[in-house]
């Protein structure tokens, strides 16, 4: 991004019952239809499942899997020469968290047999454990970006 924001980054609200605003994101991602209450029933019976199996506060279950699942390299494509060029960048720290919440959220939508919550609550105690498919996920962005380091050089963003 060139030159200076236009727009001010809006904070967002924090939940009622842990007071977080990455909870309250993760409520707005799980959202569909603008059913907040549904989505707010889902994620907060899916923390309290992972943190009984887990024996842990539900933020800090949260938090872990936001710092496993987050990814610390990315490619992005740049255009020079006439040649697309996968380029890897660092990620900024929110959009770190936004694409961990994403990959877990899309992972558990793509999958069918039981509900959200359950899905939600499994792949929260996989994340937690640094397994499953958001951490391949991860996984397969970091070797992307390792793959493309000779192109490194070119970054501008």
């Amino acid at each position: 991004m060139r030159g200076k924001p236009y727009y001010k980054k809006r904070m967002l609200a924090a939940d009622e019952r842990f007071n977080s605003p990455i909870v309250s994101k993760f409520i707005n991602m799980v959202m569909r239809n603008g059913k907040k209450k549904v989505a707010e029933k889902i994620v907060y019976r899916a923390l309290e499942k992972a943190s009984e199996e887990l024996k842990k506060e539900p933020l800090e279950v949260l938090d872990t899997v936001l710092k496993n699942a987050g990814p610390l390299l990315e490619v992005r494509p740049r255009r020079i020469g006439g040649a697309n060029y996968q380029v890897p960048i660092e990620v900024s720290p929110e959009r770190r968290i936004t694409l961990a919440l994403r990959w877990v959220i899309q992972i558990c939508r793509d999958r069918q047999g039981k509900s959200m919550e359950e899905f939600l609550a499994e792949e929260l105690v996989n994340a937690y454990k640094n397994q499953g498919a958001a951490i391949k996920k991860k996984e397969d962005t970091h070797k992307m970006a390792e793959a493309n380091r000779a192109f490194a050089h070119l970054a501008r963003f």
